[in-house]
């Protein structure tokens, strides 16, 4: 199967908006009515309560690793050729035309590909990441994008592939423009950290 047939399959699959039809579907709402107004796990899990919000970041975390591992791992696609495949469902979630390319923010689908394309690695360092800075500052936003940047380090000390250091960047890209708006709040350390640092001193 071609690169260009995965890539259209990745897209598709990364635009279903599962947030939205579980939303509908189990808690009678609309999930862009809560929080941010994004169509994501974390709004359907404060409409839904958390089965909702537990399903969609399953569903949204399996549309990327879905296509993406069976396209590398089963049907051989590779080097530049994985570029467009890896990214399809990033932007699918992103920019979905179910929802006029108003979609989600992309994090738990970047789970996804990221899965598909290095098994258990990727997600399991990122997921570390992200609830370290999560833990440590008050902006989910740069938690995430923080967490990119350390697993640039990361694959660039492993001397990852060209592809791979292609497919972050084209991943990060879509993360920094879907949450520019949270990167606009000055991040500040949780009142643990302040603690401990006054201890300290």
């Amino acid at each position: 199967m071609s690169a260009l047939l995965w890539t259209t399959i990745g897209f598709l699959s990364g635009s279903m908006p599962f947030s939205l039809l579980l939303g509908r579907l189990f808690a009678r709402a609309d999930v862009r009515d809560y929080g941010d107004g994004n169509p994501g796990a974390t709004n359907a899990w404060r409409a839904g309560g958390w089965p909702v919000g537990v399903a969609v970041l399953l569903l949204d975390y399996v549309k990327g690793a879905a296509p993406v591992s069976l396209a590398h791992f089963v049907f051989g696609v590779s080097r530049w050729s994985l570029v467009p495949v890896a990214l399809a469902p990033v932007l699918g979630h992103a920019f979905s035309p179910f929802l006029r390319l108003q979609g989600g923010k992309a994090v738990a689908v970047t789970f996804g590909i990221w899965t598909g394309l290095t098994l258990g690695e990727a997600p399991l360092l990122l997921g570390i990441l992200v609830s370290l800075f999560f833990l440590i500052q008050t902006a989910d936003a740069w938690a995430v994008i923080l967490s990119m940047g350390v697993f640039l380090a990361h694959l660039a000390l492993r001397q990852a592939s060209p592809t791979l250091i292609a497919i972050w960047a084209g991943n990060a890209l879509i993360l920094l423009w879907k949450h520019r708006a949270g990167l606009r709040q000055i991040p500040q350390p949780r009142a643990w950290v302040g603690r401990l640092v006054k201890r300290e001193r």
